[in-house]
């Protein structure tokens, strides 16, 4: 925005919100006439100064009547200390003729090259999570390794102290330079729900706001396509399932989403989870509004409800842990052989333990709305899945079953993990590469010359008869 702008609408006495480069430019401006005039004339431009910027009264008086002037501060340890108001001594000279300089203040780097190293491998080996999850990553995994004298990973006392300490908004800063590195263009998946039968009458709908489960076992379903784009064909599906309560997620894949494979796969992962399921929640697709599923959950006794069709935001439990789990573990490309859906489903055996053991997530408390605009949220403190059971009372979680996780989680290796994740990542994506080039192969179009015999002897005439015969 112009400067001139910003100064008539300062004139009209009309407020504003400015960035922090258009901030400085009005305090340049008004500074220069605020110094010049007297005392009541002052209290007018603080007024409309104040109306525009919104600062305090007190500090726009102090910020306008300082600007561009030395200020001397003594510390408790008696040194003196020189701050400018702003960076308007930046080439000019004082009547010496020597260059006016910005003194910078001086302070000792806590967190060096040694740090960072250590914090981009754990960056790397947690998925490139965000800093608000990292710091309760690193205080998770780094006390397990140490305590289990595993993986290679060597790490100094002083720079572990500093590294449990550390805080989130710290990480992201430390970070900034390595996440341009990785930076992606984020892509969107296509959308393969049908709708189900006229039975979907008889399953009650569930909405987002309606998810006020305080207890393990309530769960959303979801399947994802992994078409690359390309519809047409059978092509691999993964079954997406999590509980809303703890975040604890399991994956399974199958060769399409006819209800046969979706029920199994369904059926076998309901074994692998730690807790009951009492209640499932899903879309509208025919995979899973049908009699089999609805007669099952009937025969278990587990809730079966569904969301409201297009309404994605119902769903949102499971359609973030769509990108989060699945996604980022397997991509955005086609996969529809046998090899490549014994290899998924070797990934997911892993990524489950990696997942739910060590990746911690955050769960939404309170959302702050101004008319339509969300204004602030507010999070809970990021657990792992894993920490979110244990810390359930015993007569919500059997003493047999935290017992049992504990045994599991004190014998795992998150480098380990991650190293055979990477290996199967790898894999498939080879593959995925023989296939596209076999099939390449396959789908060449021979010549035309190839497939007309030598002894033929073709005349124009014929031809110019022939076209005109498939013409009519």
């Amino acid at each position: 925005m112009k400067l001139d702008t910003i100064l008539d609408v300062y004139q009209r006495g009309d407020f504003m919100s400015l960035s922090l480069k258009e901030r400085r430019a009005v305090v340049r401006e008004v500074s220069k006439r605020y110094k010049k005039t007297k005392k009541k004339e002052k209290g007018k431009i603080l007024d409309e100064f104040v109306k525009l910027i919104g600062y305090n009264r007190c500090y726009a008086a102090y910020l306008l009547r300082m600007y561009e002037k030395k200020v001397d501060i003594y510390g408790k340890d008696g040194k003196r200390n020189v701050f400018i108001a702003d960076n308007g001594y930046v080439g000019r000279r004082d009547k010496r003729n020597k260059e006016l300089r910005l003194r910078k203040r001086k302070r000792n780097r806590i967190y060096g090259e040694d740090v960072l190293n250590v914090l981009v491998y754990l960056w790397q080996l947690s998925d490139f999570i965000c800093g608000k999850r990292l710091v309760p990553y690193i205080r998770e995994v780094l006390p397990h390794l140490k305590k289990q004298s595993i993986g290679n990973l060597y790490i100094d006392k002083d720079i572990e102290e500093k590294l449990l300490r550390i805080s989130p908004a710290t990480v992201d800063r430390l970070l900034r330079k390595e996440k341009e590195k990785y930076r992606l263009i984020k892509r969107r998946g296509l959308s393969h729900t049908k709708p189900g039968t006229l039975l979907k009458h008889s399953i009650p709908i569930r909405t987002f706001a309606d998810w006020n489960e305080k207890e393990l076992g309530f769960v959303e379903v979801d399947l994802v396509g992994h078409d690359g784009g390309i519809l047409r064909g059978d092509f691999i599906y993964s079954l997406d399932v999590t509980d809303v309560y703890s975040g604890w997620t399991e994956t399974e894949a199958v060769k399409n989403k006819a209800q046969r494979w979706v029920f199994s796969a369904l059926k076998d992962i309901r074994k692998r989870f730690p807790f009951d399921i009492k209640g499932i929640d899903s879309d509208n697709g025919s995979e899973f509004i049908n009699a089999h599923l609805l007669n099952y959950c009937e025969r278990k006794h587990i809730t079966f409800t569904r969301s409201r069709p297009y309404r994605k935001n119902d769903n949102c439990f499971i359609e973030q842990k769509n990108y989060s789990v699945v996604r980022r573990a397997v991509g955005y490309l086609r996969y529809d052989t046998d090899k490549e859906l014994r290899v998924i489903n070797e990934l997911y055996g892993v990524l489950r333990l990696y997942t739910n053991f060590f990746l911690p997530s955050m769960k939404l408390i309170e959302k702050t709305r101004i008319g339509s605009k969300v204004i602030k949220k507010r999070y809970d403190t990021p657990k792992t899945p894993y920490r979110r059971i244990m810390d359930e009372d015993d007569g919500k979680v059997p003493k047999e079953v935290k017992e049992r996780l504990r045994k599991q989680y004190e014998k795992l290796n998150p480098i380990e993990l991650k190293r055979k994740i990477d290996k199967l990542q790898e894999k498939l994506y080879q593959l995925y590469k023989k296939k596209q080039k076999e099939r390449k192969q396959n789908d060449k179009p021979k010549s035309l010359s190839s497939n007309i015999p030598n002894n033929i002897s073709m005349k124009q005439t014929d031809f110019v008869y022939n076209l005109n015969e498939a013409t009519k």
